[in-house]
């Protein structure tokens, strides 16, 4: 319909895409001290989810966020009491604004929720055990113009990962670092 009215829209695949049901960001998993699951939550991994791009001009959220916008066809979820999804700008998505309008916090949880292990030990007790920063948003895709190939569009989504690496330094370097202002990172290569 968008392409019939003249805007360019295309379909965009994520593989690894998070279903964030209640909007922390993460996917939770609960297991018991002796290492089974527990029910107590409704996120979920799906191996992909398909959605759709269009270009827009935002002028309701500012300049910044013109260009590709999410829409959902098959939003799973209610947003302000409808199944709707979207626009959610792409660029929203990667900055992490996930405090604006039109479903960009569940976009930004699509692509790059963490995937968090929690050991539940009682209704007010629980302790992380694992989380995976890498897993959710994988080869976000789309198709080329003309041609039958893949198109990775990851990059407009999200940063690539850095990976911090942890070593030893002195107190003094240490206590520098925090009047500095600076963070000692390693970017995987």
């Amino acid at each position: 319909v968008l392409r019939s009215l003249g805007i360019p829209t295309r379909v965009i695949t994520n593989f690894n895409s998070a279903h964030d049901r209640n909007i922390n960001l993460s996917i939770d998993k609960y297991i018991d001290i002796s290492g089974k699951t527990l029910d107590l939550t409704e996120d979920s991994v799906w191996n992909f989810h398909v959605w759709n791009e269009s270009w827009f001009i935002r002028r309701d959220l500012g300049s910044f966020y013109d260009g590709w916008q999410v829409l959902d066809a098959t939003p799973q979820e209610r947003s302000k009491g409808i199944y709707q999804c979207g626009p959610a700008s792409t660029r929203a998505i990667k900055e992490g604004h996930v405090n604006l309008d039109y479903d960009s916090s569940f976009v930004f949880a699509a692509v790059n929720a963490d995937c968090v292990t929690w050991i539940h030990y009682s209704n007010k007790r629980k302790e992380r055990i694992y989380s995976d920063t890498r897993k959710i948003g994988k080869f976000i895709s789309t198709k080329a113009v003309g041609t039958n190939s893949r198109v990775d569009v990851t990059a407009n989504y999200k940063y690539p990962e850095v990976k911090e690496i942890s070593f030893k330094i002195s107190y003094a370097q240490y206590k520098r670092s925090l009047t500095d202002d600076r963070k000692i990172l390693v970017t995987a290569v």
